[in-house]
């Protein structure tokens, strides 16, 4: 074979294999992007209908507006049902909302497991496959300062119980840290208008889940004798008299640097200050944006074993509805609050 043959030769097989070779249609075309919408189920009219309008801001501020569509519940079960109901018709990828515990088992029996529902409520009881419970729960909170506190040295807690659905849920929460922490939680129920209970041994710390007048009171009271005080979110106040009253508290919270990021946000295009529960909105609809940009929109996207990082703090999806949160530890100074940790949440 001559040359000239040889070279016929090769270039005929090198056209035979390359059209023998078919590629890929990605090579060609960029990956078609998820178009679904998500449904945003808030109460928009009724008692609660400033913060459900908060929460709608927020969330459009993390996820572009033509793939949002708003549905109003009123607040009611009744309501969040229809408007499950009509959500569904546009085939949504996932369902925000609602706010309430009322509402949510009537969202989730009327989606029937058809689409990802992200609740804002903050009742735990109410979690099921399909339907997570992605507000801040006080179990949530109560383990985190308290691991932190046990990693501190602190191996007594007496808790102080004010009889509110929070604190009941988040004694619960600490008898359950008890084993795994290995830590002694004494529970004090304090009602109003009676006397104090004895309170037993001097703890090596005192925790207040709640807010108001009677943290600031507990932190005066605790004044150098060595007790230190535990809190959660709630009880973060930037007044001075408070955060003198509070000076080296530890409280298990969102960190405040990223909330302040949001909220500087939040106000120059809406105006106003958004509260934790805006703030929740606006993590679960970058959540949907997040998934949306990789084409992971669904179901198996949430369940991404790596959790997503958001203002109310890093969060995983689990199997049975709950959510896995971390917070910052914070500790209350004369100038505000200073973080010094973060700390896993149940």
């Amino acid at each position: 074979m001559d040359r000239r043959t040889l070279l016929k030769s090769l270039q005929s097989g090198l056209v035979a294999s390359a059209a023998s070779v078919v590629l890929p249609s990605h090579v060609f075309a960029a990956e078609k992007k998820d178009k679904r919408p998500i449904a945003l189920l808030l109460p928009l009219t009724g008692p609660r209908a400033r913060l459900g309008l908060s929460m709608r801001q927020a969330a459009l501020l993390a996820e572009n507006s033509a793939y949002v569509q708003s549905f109003d519940t009123g607040g009611t079960a009744a309501g969040a049902a229809a408007a499950a109901a009509q959500a569904l018709k546009l085939k949504p990828a996932l369902i925000l909302g609602p706010l309430s515990a009322e509402e949510v088992p009537a969202v989730s029996s009327t989606i029937a497991g058809r689409v990802p529902v992200i609740a804002f409520s903050n009742d735990s009881v109410l979690r099921a496959p399909g339907t997570w419970i992605f507000g801040i729960t006080a179990g949530q909170v109560t383990t985190a300062i308290l691991r932190y506190a046990r990693t501190r040295g602190v191996k007594t807690v007496t808790m102080i119980d004010d009889g509110s659905p929070w604190s009941a849920a988040a004694a619960l929460a600490a008898g359950k840290s008890e084993g795994e922490l290995g830590i002694t939680v004494h529970v004090l129920q304090v009602k109003p208008g009676q006397p104090l209970p004895a309170p037993g041994e001097v703890p090596d710390a005192v925790l207040l889940p709640g807010s108001g007048e009677a943290v600031l009171a507990a932190a005066r009271a605790l004044k150098d004798t060595g007790v230190q005080l535990l809190g959660t979110f709630q009880a973060l106040d930037n007044r001075p008299q408070a955060l003198a009253a509070l000076d080296g508290a530890w409280f298990a919270s969102p960190d405040p640097g990223a909330f302040g990021t949001f909220a500087a946000a939040f106000q120059a295009r809406n105006g106003g200050e958004p509260g934790t529960i805006a703030a929740l909105a606006y993590d679960a609809a970058g959540i949907a944006n997040t998934l949306r940009a990789d084409n992971r929109l669904g179901m198996e996207g949430l369940m991404d074993a790596k959790g997503f990082h958001g203002v109310t703090g890093p969060v995983r999806f689990r199997t049975d509805g709950s959510v896995a949160r971390d917070f910052a530890i914070v500790v209350a100074g004369e100038t505000g609050y200073a973080p010094v940790a973060s700390s896993s949440g149940s």
